[in-house]
């Protein structure tokens, strides 16, 4: 059961792909009853609040609908316009997580019961159909949120579990009911970067992982080839100048205790090897960098207006504009790019038979007469080109829309969205480098190194080797999955340690 009283995390996001119980403890029901009622008195006071007595955006100069459900109905309806391919339903519901810990703050106004409805559809498999492309990342995710709403009042479509119906029978089948709106519950579900943050949020958790992955597999290959570890010196890393990269040496040397020099490789390895620590702790800094950002979006306010009741304030301004998730996201595509280079850089040393110290071309055990490892590389340099063509930064492509109402905007969707898919690529490089890791070690057995050697049987006991020549497809992702975990579990057991 997930708490409102604690931070929203990056982690969390993964749980809710799930049907996932969210507490709504007194605390959160009473800012969210207490927001609402101030609301309220303002309506009751003749103030002018934007979106719920006037129109939106560069119409804000018009007055709105006199009736608040009418008016509500007219925030969803313009905008229920998206098109592109679905969001994964992980996604939409990461985004539904994160819209339920803005508004629990209670300074959106929204009504109780829209609230716990939320709150409830997160507690099922409910997951609505929104498309990806609408989004500017300013004034809020509101095209695609607009779609969210749409299918929790029965419009439109949606999942449960893994079968996509009418949003009406969709709901009927969750058990929940279609929702109705009031007040500016419409504007305070669509009025906030929740698409944008929640898609960071999930490309930072699952960076996370594959940085540790790469460190693993580095060190894997490291003792495979039988290569010195003496890059890792500490006196050099430190004089390096980065914390980072000494921290990656430090846990580069954890996996490689035990290791055995061959004493046939070159003084100096390639960069591939020799540079890790220097590569993987600028990725690290810029993964912490970026992570802390996404963060502070994710337990921050997104929404406009906000309503403070204790100072009797109702604040317009621009706490929807998701510049800060927009550059934390264009860099973490670059982090999932360049290590994506490494990976890809590393299965190529692996296969060469000039650089892999005596082990066949492509990882064959007969050359020629089967292929094993030369259809993956292809793949691999398919994979790393997409993404360096995809790190083009999204943040600084401002057009301005709306009017010239959004006269600049960061488009931080779409660099969160990119950010993700690239995590997803670095993935199925990782998974090609196991794989050919494995099939290196079944070639010519004998990993030294006791933590490499245990990672090595997991990877062995989930894909047999290449003996004849086979589809590698699965394996590539069967052989990622396992890494996730393995290298997950292996986290936890050095924080027991510790």
């Amino acid at each position: 059961m997930l708490n409102l009283r604690e931070p929203l995390t990056a982690r969390l996001l993964e749980l809710a792909a799930a049907p996932i119980a969210v507490e709504h403890d007194a605390v959160a029901a009473q800012r969210v009853k207490s927001g609402f009622e101030y609301l309220d008195r303002c309506f009751s006071d003749g103030r002018s609040i934007y979106g719920a007595t006037t129109g939106f955006g560069p119409l804000v100069t018009f007055g709105g609908r006199e009736v608040p459900e009418d008016q509500c109905d007219n925030t969803v309806q313009h905008l229920t316009a998206g098109q592109g391919p679905e969001l994964p339903r992980e996604v939409v519901r990461a985004t539904m997580l994160a819209r339920v810990w803005t508004l629990s703050r209670g300074l959106s106004g929204i009504s109780p019961h829209t609230f716990d409805a939320l709150v409830a559809a997160l507690g099922t498999s409910f997951a609505p159909v929104v498309p990806a492309l609408g989004s500017v990342g300013a004034s809020g995710d509101l095209v695609p949120m607009a779609h969210i709403v749409q299918c929790l009042r029965g419009v439109g479509q949606a999942w449960v579990g893994d079968e996509k119906l009418p949003a009406a029978e969709a709901l009927r089948r969750a058990g929940l009911s279609p929702l109705p709106l009031t007040g500016r519950d419409a504007l305070a579900l669509v009025n906030g970067t929740a698409v944008t943050s929640a898609v960071g949020g999930l490309a930072v958790a699952s960076l996370r992982r594959s940085f540790e992955t790469a460190l693993a597999l580095s060190a894997l290959l490291t003792d495979v080839l039988g290569a010195a570890p003496a890059f890792l010196a500490p006196p050099l890393l430190e004089a390096f100048g980065h914390p980072t990269a000494a921290a990656v040496g430090e846990r580069l040397g954890y996996w490689l205790e035990g290791t055995a020099p061959t004493g046939e490789r070159p003084l100096q390895e390639p960069y591939s090897i020799r540079c890790v620590p220097q590569l993987a702790g600028a990725a690290r800094s810029a993964l912490d960098w970026a992570g802390d950002v996404v963060h502070r979006d994710l337990n921050g306010v997104s929404d406009n207006p906000l309503f403070f009741e204790e100072q009797d304030l109702v604040a317009h301004g621009g706490n929807f504009f998701g510049q800060p998730t927009a550059f934390a996201a264009d860099l973490l595509s670059m982090v999932a790019t360049q290590l994506g280079n490494l990976a890809e850089r590393q299965l190529d040393l692996l296969v060469d038979p000039v650089r892999n110290t005596g082990l066949p071309p492509m990882l064959s055990p007969r050359p020629g007469e089967q292929h094993a490892l030369q259809g993956v590389q292809l793949v691999t340099t398919a994979i790393v080109v997409a993404m360096r063509r995809a790190c083009v930064p999204a943040s600084v492509q401002s057009i301005p829309t709306n009017l010239h109402n959004q006269d600049v905007v960061p488009f931080g969707t779409q660099a969160a969205l990119t950010a993700l898919d690239q995590a997803h690529s670095l993935r199925l490089l990782h998974g090609s480098l196991a794989l050919g890791l494995r099939q290196a070690a079944h070639l010519r057995p004998g990993t030294r190194a006791p933590r490499c050697h245990a990672l090595l049987e997991v990877l062995s006991a989930a894909i047999p080797p290449v003996v004849t020549d086979r589809a590698l497809d699965v394996d590539v992702r069967v052989a990622a999955d396992v890494l996730d975990s393995a290298v997950a579990e292996h986290l936890e057991r050095v924080r027991e340690v510790r």
